[in-house]
């Protein structure tokens, strides 16, 4: 069989489904929906030993995340909160994942993103993680024909970073930077300290 690199893979959510690393049996957090399929795709695999919770700015991501779990079959919680107050228990998350590619946060300001990474970070357990991607900056000819300013690429940035860092993430990285997505993850220590 050969392999041809233009053609797409049956999975356009795979990428993202790995980078988060959710497991069966997870707590998983989301945080913005700028993808209901990407949202569900993750979601799923959590299994019916896991949760679900997606939090979402506005009506319209609700709908979103909302029809994303119905295509998928996928039972998740949608929530309508400010990501600098989520509704949701300290400490009873594995992982939250942050879909910034609709510039959930790089469209705030520096004090509102810290206090949602803040908030992030409280609802965490010690040792859970936050996995935060965002599109990263058009270039070449997709700067050219994309229509209107792209949304502010804060993940694509050294400040999506020095802002975990600052707020309560020990180990913080860039995993990666494909197919248009860059994906930054933040680890809450385990112990204070």
């Amino acid at each position: 069989m050969l392999l041809n690199p233009f053609t797409r893979r049956t999975d356009p959510h795979l990428l993202a489904v790995s980078m988060t690393g959710v497991k069966m049996g997870d707590r998983v957090a989301f945080v913005g929906c700028a993808n209901g399929g990407r949202l569900a795709a993750v979601a799923s695999r959590v299994g019916l030993s896991g949760r679900a919770v997606a939090i979402v700015p506005d009506a319209r991501a609700a709908e979103l995340a909302r029809k994303g779990a119905e295509q998928l079959g996928v039972l998740v919680e949608i929530d309508v909160a400010s990501p600098a107050e989520l509704p949701i228990e300290d400490g009873s998350i594995d992982l939250a994942v942050v879909d910034d590619t609709g510039g959930l946060f790089g469209l705030m300001s520096a004090e509102p993103r810290a206090a949602s990474v803040r908030e992030l970070a409280r609802i965490l357990r010690p040792g859970g993680r936050v996995i935060l991607f965002g599109a990263t900056p058009r270039a070449g000819l997709a700067k050219l024909l994309a229509p209107g300013p792209p949304a502010p690429p804060f993940a694509a940035t050294s400040d999506a970073n020095q802002t975990l860092q600052a707020n309560g993430f020990g180990i913080v990285r860039t995993l990666a930077e494909r197919e248009g997505l860059v994906f930054v993850e933040g680890i809450k220590p385990r112990t204070k300290g």
